[in-house]
């Protein structure tokens, strides 16, 4: 059951996708930015995608460390991988957009910089998974570093809120931005399709952690026997 569900919502994200692809290709160039500006349909709900897996990620370490169930462990793993992909996405679409718009593949402003040092701080944290072999010494550095490196979560939300920046004011989720209504329904329907896509692939990715944990302690029982 759990597994049509997955594959259900899988498709349904992809059929949201293909279809906003097909109606945003359709939109007019943008006075100010052309063509260009069409990549943020897909910059803003990958970074939506992002903050949601790395919630996920920071409120199952807080358990872990709470409880010591290392279901919390796992499931913090695996959202953060999912998380580090949609923040590649992110970083990704943003570098193109900048490329026609200002001229440079890359400014090193407010929101660009903690950006792409959040990316960082939990590329950080994967690598110190690899890095630690005990299981539990290894979950409760992992749940740490993961609390700690979400405090640059917000700082990259409000950065252009702080400090004067070169990249644009938010357009969305905020009072001074504005959209035509047809433009903004297609942002919804694909910040909803990469949110539902992130929690397959979370789901997906839990699975296989799981079992490969489940092959660690046959493994550790059968050397031990």
């Amino acid at each position: 059951m759990r597994e049509k569900l997955l594959y259900a919502l899988g498709v349904i994200a992809f059929a949201i996708l293909a279809r906003d692809i097909f109606i945003i290709a359709g939109f007019p160039p943008e006075v100010a930015q052309g063509n260009a500006f069409k990549i943020i349909f897909f910059h803003v709900p990958s970074w939506v995608a992002a903050g949601t897996a790395l919630t996920t990620a920071l409120l199952s370490s807080i358990l872990f460390l709470v409880t010591k169930n290392f279901k919390y462990d796992a499931t913090a793993v695996a959202a953060t991988e999912v998380g580090v992909a949609f923040l590649s996405v992110g970083l990704a679409t943003g570098i193109l957009w900048a490329r026609p718009i200002w001229g440079v593949w890359w400014v090193w402003d407010a929101r660009l910089t903690s950006a792409l040092i959040l990316w960082l701080m939990y590329a950080g944290y994967l690598m110190l998974r690899h890095a630690v072999e005990e299981p539990t010494q290894r979950a409760n550095f992992a749940a740490v570093f993961s609390i700690l490196a979400f405090i640059d979560v917000p700082i990259v939300y409000f950065s252009i809120r702080w400090w004067r920046t070169q990249h644009p004011a938010p357009v969305f989720f905020s009072s001074g931005g504005s959209f035509p209504p047809d433009w903004s329904a297609v942002m919804g329907w694909n910040i909803l399709a990469m949110v539902m896509l992130a929690c397959v692939l979370v789901s997906v990715r839990l699975q296989q952690e799981q079992a490969q944990r489940e092959i660690d302690s046959l493994r550790r029982l059968a050397h031990a026997l």
